[in-house]
């Protein structure tokens, strides 16, 4: 089983669990092309099922990111990119993942990022 992204004008539209082979005799008639990902992939690692530990094997590690509804999918990168989450968040070209502008505070407190301070702000 593999994992697929529908993909229209640039933008994931669906995202399915299915054979290589299905696409074969899949009655699709909707707009737009089928990508595979890869669900264990963030950042363009590849990670063991459920854990933070890359995999011995990073072939897998397909278009930097696993695609979800609302991702865009840059084909220059072969990359799905999630959405933007902040106009002051830079993209990551390596990793093609969103990154604030200040780095996210190392303690054990909870934090959200504040736009207007451009700054982490602790949830209390």
């Amino acid at each position: 089983m593999g994992h697929f992204a529908k993909v229209y004008n640039g933008i994931v539209t669906r995202v399915i669990v299915a054979e290589a082979d299905f696409f074969d005799n899949f009655m699709d008639d909707r707009p737009g092309k089928w990508i595979q990902t890869s669900y264990n992939t963030r950042g363009g690692v590849h990670y063991k099922p459920n854990s933070n530990e890359p995999s011995e094997d990073q072939s897998k590690a397909l278009r930097k990111n696993y695609a979800g509804i609302g991702y865009t999918y840059d084909s220059t990168r072969d990359a799905f990119i999630p959405p933007k989450p902040f106009n002051s968040w830079k993209l990551n070209e390596e990793t093609c993942l969103w990154e604030s502008p200040v780095s996210y505070p190392l303690d054990e407190k909870k934090y959200r990022w504040n736009e207007d301070s451009l700054d982490w702000e602790e949830i209390i």
